[in-house]
């Protein structure tokens, strides 16, 4: 499935990286969701974005994730996502 969504995204040593920028909306938000979608991921997973994607943050909290902003490239906004703690 993650063939299909779009933007661009790797694997790294750091965990999945997933490069959103220059997409239109909704499409940011349907690549994010559709990785984290297929269960695979635990966490971390950076999230590299044009802008704050403030209607994302529901979804996360939604589905168990956390999001916290780091420092980025200039003009990107760079987020970690990791699944929240079971309380």
């Amino acid at each position: 499935m993650s063939g299909e969504l779009p933007g661009t995204f790797w694997q790294a040593a750091d965990g999945l990286h997933i490069d959103v920028r220059g997409l239109d909306p909704p499409e940011p938000m349907v690549a994010i969701l559709g990785h984290l979608a297929q269960g695979s991921q635990t966490g971390p997973v950076t999230v590299h974005h044009d802008r704050e994607p403030i209607y994302l943050y529901p979804e996360l909290a939604e589905r168990g994730w956390e999001y916290r902003l780091v420092a980025g490239a200039p003009g990107e906004v760079r987020l970690i996502l990791s699944k929240a703690p079971h309380p």
